[in-house]
């Protein structure tokens, strides 16, 4: 387990409601092969009120990369959507790209 890691988890004792913390924390995971609980942390964190966009495309990009990407392409849709309700265009912009990139349309 990586230094930052452990400085991560102990910084979300005193702010467990942090999202960028709990965020930061699902890449270090997947970092330290726990990629299972991390997709896990990351649709957690998409389903959060509000929900976290970003957590939409590393969700989906982690899906692809574990050989899963019919899930991926439905955290891509769901992203885009939120994303666009949040009106992050940018973001819904490159999940539309990684969902095309999948052979798949928004």
């Amino acid at each position: 387990m990586s230094t930052k890691r452990q400085k991560i988890e102990a910084m979300l004792k005193d702010e467990p409601d942090d999202v960028f913390l709990r965020y930061s924390l699902a890449l270090l995971m997947e970092a330290d092969g726990e990629w299972e609980a991390a997709i896990d942390l990351l649709q957690v964190l998409a389903r959060g009120e509000p929900p976290y966009v970003p957590a939409y495309q590393m969700a989906a990009q982690h899906l692809v990369k574990y050989g899963q990407p019919e899930d991926a392409r439905r955290a891509l849709r769901e992203g885009i959507e939120e994303a666009r309700r949040q009106s992050l265009t940018h973001a819904a912009g490159e999940m539309a790209e990684l969902l095309m990139s999948l052979g798949d349309s928004p």
